[in-house]
């Protein structure tokens, strides 16, 4: 039986990595980044319906991500145990975000789940302790849940605020997923960037180290980067097989857009600092 949602529809947006050096490797593997996060005014939207009786449940598949895996069900109960909840939920969700395409699809997901939940339960956790919460189920949950762009460092937890330029921005994906650790793992990624600041990158500086391995092993991908490249400064973001280029008009974008190739996938979305997550808390807030 399909819950009612009713109005509870929240969005999950769409994150760009504007540059994403590597300066170092911890002990434990994971890699030192820096990089800034910029939100999309595009994603998925996410359903709520509060049930009374404790259970989590995912209404819709989610291709290759079985319901116990599903970082939106991990969030929710990762909440309840935290927290002592004895409320559940039923979550459906229109996916938008393509998998494996460096838009942070499922990260913002689970940062979704964690505020919404948090509002509709009514637990009253600040945004610290839900960012805490996020980390431990990705290092890109966090800044979905701060809601704000940021220059990211660290594994990509430790943010702070940055405002970049709006622009608009056309978005492609070829017909190729992109896993993260095949690419943080081949043996000739840059790990050793010099660190820059915050002003060299508003001045123009940064790249994404992660683009010659993607080129070499997923040469879709660079066909994209080129084809794109003869319209302005194409880049690949994170490590996923999305690459993006800016526009200062949406119709310039849209121009472009259509004469994509029919096998690649594009939209066009403007870049936002602050991000659509945090005009729907505002809403429910207001709503009470």
């Amino acid at each position: 039986m399909t819950p009612d949602f009713g109005s509870l529809v929240w969005p999950a947006p769409a994150k760009l990595n504007l540059f994403l050096h590597i300066t170092g490797r911890r002990a434990d593997g994971y890699h030192l980044l820096q990089t800034v996060f910029q939100f999309l005014e595009y994603g998925d939207d996410i359903r709520f319906a509060i049930r009374e009786d404790g259970a989590i449940r995912r209404h819709g598949d989610v291709p290759s991500v079985p319901e116990a895996a599903d970082l939106m069900v991990r969030a929710a109960q990762l909440l309840k145990a935290e927290t002592g909840c004895p409320l559940g939920a039923d979550i459906g969700i229109t996916k938008r975000l393509p998998m494996g395409g460096g838009l942070g699809g499922g990260s913002s997901d689970a940062a979704t789940v964690l505020v919404a939940l948090n509002q509709h339960w009514g637990l009253g956790l600040d945004t610290d302790r839900l960012a805490a919460l996020g980390l431990a189920l990705g290092a890109d949950v966090p800044v979905f849940v701060r809601g704000v762009a940021a220059w990211a460092e660290g594994v990509g937890e430790v943010l702070t605020p940055v405002a970049p330029a709006e622009p608009w921005y056309l978005v492609v994906k070829p017909p190729v997923e992109v896993p993260t650790g095949a690419v943080f793992g081949a043996p000739e990624l840059t790990r050793d960037c010099l660190p820059i600041t915050i002003p060299d990158f508003l001045s123009g500086r940064g790249s994404n180290v992660c683009e010659p391995v993607v080129r070499r092993h997923f040469p879709e991908v660079g066909k994209v980067l080129d084809w794109l490249g003869q319209h302005g400064d194409a880049r690949l973001t994170g490590t996923g097989s999305c690459v993006f280029v800016a526009f200062e008009a949406r119709a310039s974008a849209e121009a472009v857009m259509t004469g994509l190739p029919a096998t690649w996938q594009g939209f066009v979305a403007r870049g936002t600092n602050r991000s659509p997550l945090l005009a729907a808390l505002d809403r429910a807030c207001a709503a009470g």
